[in-house]
């Protein structure tokens, strides 16, 4: 079963940007109900789309730099990167729907 992997500030170039296929990033805290809310929909859509968009987890008290250079302000906040750009944004606790249209989108579905 695919989990999400969590990256850092230091890991985040070679994890997402330089990635061949598509990536979900899931901008989080550990304080965060709603984060804590769609952590388990998350899980779910990188079992579903394995092999497909990888699935990483950034802690935003622990790696303030990459939040603040891509604006995230409220979390959660989930960016889709795809070439080395975000082609995705999702703010706050959805349904799986609409992460899961989301994504078919940027894979062009």
């Amino acid at each position: 079963m695919a989990k999400p992997q969590a990256v850092s500030d230091a890991e985040f170039a070679k994890a997402v940007l330089e990635s061949k296929q598509p990536v979900l990033v899931d901008f989080w805290a550990d304080w965060c109900g709603p984060c804590k809310m769609i952590a388990p929909v998350v899980d779910e859509l990188a079992t579903e789309f394995d092999g497909k968009v990888s699935f990483t987890k950034l802690d935003v008290d622990a790696n303030p730099k990459t939040a603040m250079q891509y604006g995230v302000r409220s979390i959660p906040t989930l960016l889709i990167f795809k070439d080395g750009k975000v082609a995705g944004q999702i703010i706050g606790a959805v349904p799986k729907s609409v992460l899961k249209k989301n994504i078919e989108k940027v894979l062009g579905a």
